[in-house]
């Protein structure tokens, strides 16, 4: 694939998560300045469990098998509407063991809403008809070559089960936007490199770096990572000194491939992984990324809480009231009429960031 073609698929898939610079668009200090109308992303868990045992989530260590039905979405048909949701993603857990799936898709795709999908890619090859037939895009996890991917995961064989499934998908669907997205951290980031080689071997269009969350209450804590726990996913001195190296080795190697837009981020952009980590071991907080997610996306659970994002605390609940009233109650109204990102400490710790363009 050329580079201008690497660039035209980059567009494409940037819709959603775009990496260039944006001013968050909200009135601060209004409540009513805070009222959402449009709504462009909408995030939906559709599943409470995955097939991975990843080192970096606890999501894995959930008992219950909790999915979202197609059901339950119909008394939100008005509110996706009129909010004119232009995009939903598709998450979990993991999205594609959802049984409902099919059904979901057809709401959505009744509504004319595009469809991304956040995957472990471990089901791809087994639900193709189903990802080829409503799918726009897909978000595939990758935590490095084939050894360090599973060993991250801890599912034997899962490199090329995704890459069977990539196969699969692409055999349906050649022009299918397909990103990978690495999660650094202590087991892979002597790896980013030998990541780009084995994104490009799966077949995808795109790759994204971002650093390993260690300090939220999100993906399944119940409570915050102690230091021991942290200590197994954050990088120690000795690991940041090898990352900031790799980091460089990425920089000076793969110039093409930033220039081209194959690997999403600039360079300066990957070096603020490696500074995330650096304010994490000096007990620093880091600089929050630009943002503006909580203004222009919600994130809903599996149990109907409607997050600003990821990693924020709910402001609301979609199995008690319509999206549009969900998303607008008076919890939802204070916190973005009081939410600084520059100096919010859940903000400073974010380790992505949400820069919607329409």
């Amino acid at each position: 694939m050329s580079a201008r073609d690497y660039r035209k698929v980059g567009r494409v898939i940037s819709n959603l998560y775009d990496i260039q610079p944006a001013a968050p668009s909200f009135v601060e200090g209004s409540l009513e300045g805070s009222r959402i109308a449009s709504l462009p992303i909408l995030v939906i868990a559709i599943h409470s469990q995955c097939n991975c045992r990843c080192e970096m989530c606890d999501i894995w260590k959930r008992k219950d098998g909790r999915e979202t039905q197609a059901a339950d979405l119909e008394r939100h048909r008005e509110s996706i509407h009129s909010l004119g949701v232009k995009n939903v993603v598709l998450t979990g857990g993991e999205p594609l063991m959802n049984r409902d799936l099919d059904a979901i898709c057809a709401f959505f795709r009744d509504l004319n809403v595009r469809i991304s999908l956040l995957t472990t890619g471990l089901l791809l090859k087994r639900k193709v008809d189903l990802v080829a037939a409503y799918i726009d895009d897909i978000y595939l996890s990758l935590d490095g070559p084939a050894e360090i991917h599973e060993r991250v995961r801890r599912v034997a064989g899962a490199f090329e089960t995704i890459h069977q499934g990539v196969t699969a998908v692409r055999e349906r669907r050649p022009e299918m936007p397909i990103t990978c997205r690495t999660t650094v951290q202590k087991l892979n980031h002597r790896h980013l490199r030998a990541t780009v080689s084995a994104a490009r071997s799966l077949g995808a269009n795109k790759i994204s770096f971002l650093a390993a969350d260690v300090s939220s209450s999100a993906f399944n804590r119940e409570d915050h990572w102690g230091p021991d726990r942290q200590g197994e996913v954050a990088l120690n001195a000795g690991d940041l000194a090898a990352l900031e190296e790799e980091i460089e080795l990425l920089i000076e190697t793969h110039r093409d491939d930033i220039e081209s837009g194959f690997i999403a981020e600039s360079g300066p952009k990957l070096r603020r992984i490696a500074e995330h980590f650096r304010k994490h071991l000096e007990g620093k907080q880091p600089k929050s990324p630009i943002c503006n997610a909580p203004w222009v996306s919600a994130m809903v659970e599996v149990d109907g809480s409607v997050r600003p994002c990821f990693f924020h605390a709910p402001i609301g609940n979609m199995q008690q009231l319509p999206l549009a009233e969900a998303i607008n109650t008076e919890t939802a109204l204070s916190f973005r009429s009081r939410l600084n990102i520059e100096t919010d400490p859940t903000c400073q710790r974010c380790v992505c960031s949400l820069n919607y363009r329409a």
